[in-house]
């Protein structure tokens, strides 16, 4: 049996996002992600070769992907769905508290 929570061992200063992972099986990967104002940089775009399906769960963010430039606000409770190959980016996080995500690759 393996336990956890996913705000333990959070740092009290994020210069750099962190992803840990908290379960792999298989073709399916569960990632926390912890971010504090940290975006993707100019001109990048994540294209993925597995779809992602996230929920954020602290905090706030906005994605923009790039077919149809549109652009997706998360709150707590929200997630998306990101097909393979999507191209996607992280516009921004939340720079005055932690943005916790739940990332399940498949």
């Amino acid at each position: 049996m393996q336990t956890g929570h996913l705000f333990h061992a959070i740092p009290a200063s994020l210069p750099d996002e962190i992803s840990d992972c908290l379960l792999q099986s298989g073709s399916v990967r569960i990632e926390r992600i912890v971010s504090k104002g940290q975006h993707s940089a100019p001109g990048f775009w994540y294209d993925q070769s597995e779809p992602e399906w996230v929920l954020l769960v602290k905090g706030k963010a906005t994605l923009r992907f790039e077919q149809g430039d549109k652009t997706v606000h998360l709150t707590p409770g929200s997630y998306v769905n990101i097909a393979a190959h999507e191209r996607h980016r992280v516009e921004s996080t939340a720079a005055d508290e932690e943005t916790v995500w739940l990332a399940v690759f498949y």
